[in-house]
């Protein structure tokens, strides 16, 4: 136990003698360890946010607009438009056997909006009860609709938080009225802020029941069904099956409107899940990319340690030389020589992950409540435990060789080189 205490002594020794060269030596695999992280960090902050972002859409969900098709089959010249229905969408919740859900919309950008105290503008959708099952929409004050609303045709509309500002600056609003086009509705729920950055958009939408949206505001034009919706929104039993569940749809829509459901240009939908997987694509191959360069940076700094030991070991021979005349062994000068290595290149991956943590801390104060659209860079486990490993590896081929080198010196010869 002495005798590695002693050598642990000339270890440290050894390492303060030469302490600018053991600084850079040092802070080459600092960087390099701080570099992976960051890096992998900064890519998995963005994947984060992105899931966020999709996560505040909805889970799940696909959204399915209406489509063009050929006017003659098989052509693509004079592609004939069509409009989804109300009941395109219950026949969808009745003969997909792959969708557990979906819900039907009016989407109207052209209502104005007045309130006793200001007016606002932005879309007015008609929705039904089961919208915030599928689409992400939390109440803050109030409640959202319910089926007697449907039913009813009642005039009563859940605002958006940036449309309850605007018509309500610093008043109440859930039980005050505004008009729609000139017709009077109730206010009974107010959405809290969704989204972040300066995107607004879902934070100036409100919403009416569907039936009333048909009733009083129903989309109009040549040839469009009374029923006719804006979008159909839905979700597959399950995240694996969402090709299966499009299909099911496609081929309900496409007996319903009397075209091939074959035809892929007849659809205009966003399959979010599909994105998802996308983005996790990108930003996997982002995070092998650059652990790739975080690694490489790493590999350097392990060369310029074992290039910084073997001269150590020239410096040192006569005192390599004179230690095994005086008896130590070539397993005390590979230990010791070992061990310098070893330190080194801990301590230095020790500062490196330290000093990446407490930069990633700061980065995430900065910025905040990720307003900016993607997450704070974090400390990824697995990078943390690559960068380890890494380290581990590099620790040893920086010690092993040159303390190998060091042991295998004759003391003779060792006592005569100048």
């Amino acid at each position: 136990m002495r005798s590695f205490i002693d050598i642990l002594d000339q270890v440290y020794q050894s390492i303060t003698a030469n302490k600018l060269r053991s600084f850079l030596t040092m802070f080459g695999i600092a960087w390099g360890v701080a570099s992976l992280l960051l890096l992998i960090g900064l890519g998995e902050g963005f994947r984060s946010g992105q899931r966020r972002g999709l996560a505040e859409l909805g889970t799940d969900v696909i959204l399915m607009f209406g489509g063009t098709v050929p006017s003659l089959p098989g052509q693509h010249a004079g592609m004939m438009p069509y409009k989804l229905t109300l009941s395109d969408a219950e026949a969808i919740r009745q003969q997909a056997t792959h969708v557990r859900n979906a819900t039907a919309l009016i989407n109207r950008g052209d209502l104005k909006e007045v309130s006793e105290f200001s007016s606002a503008g932005g879309p007015v959708l008609g929705v039904q009860v089961n919208f915030p099952e599928i689409r992400h929409l939390p109440i803050a004050q109030g409640r959202f609709l319910n089926e007697a609303d449907i039913k009813e045709h009642r005039q009563v509309v859940v605002l958006g938080q940036k449309n309850n500002q605007l018509l309500f600056p610093g008043r109440p609003s859930v039980g005050s009225f505004i008009t729609l086009n000139g017709y009077r509705f109730q206010v009974i729920g107010v959405v809290p802020r969704i989204g972040r950055g300066n995107d607004s958009g879902d934070n100036q939408k409100i919403y009416i029941p569907l039936t009333t949206m048909l009733q009083l505001f129903p989309i109009k034009g040549e040839n469009i069904p009374q029923d006719a919706i804006s979008s159909i929104q839905y979700q597959p039993l399950t995240e694996d099956v969402n090709e299966t569940a499009k299909a099911d749809v496609h081929r309900i829509i496409g007996e319903r409107h009397g075209f091939d459901p074959g035809i892929k240009e007849a659809f205009e939908e966003w399959d979010t899940i599909k994105s998802s997987r996308t983005v996790g694509v990108i930003f996997t191959a982002m995070d092998v990319f650059l652990g790739g360069v975080g690694i490489v940076t790493l590999a350097l700094g392990a060369v310029g340690i074992i290039n910084i030991m073997l001269v150590t070991v020239s410096e040192r021979t006569k005192e390599i030389g004179l230690r095994k005349a005086l008896g130590a062994t070539n397993r005390t000068i590979l230990v010791q020589f070992f061990l310098e290595g070893l330190t080194l290149t801990g301590l230095s991956g020790l500062i490196g992950i330290v000093g990446a943590a407490a930069l990633m801390f700061a980065m995430g104060r900065a910025v905040g409540n990720n307003d900016m659209g993607f997450d704070p860079p974090r400390l990824v486990p697995w990078s943390a435990a690559l960068a380890l490993g890494t380290l581990a590896l590099a620790g040893v081929v920086s010690g092993i060789y040159p303390a190998y080198k060091a042991a295998r010196l004759e003391p003779v010869e060792a006592l005569r080189k100048e």
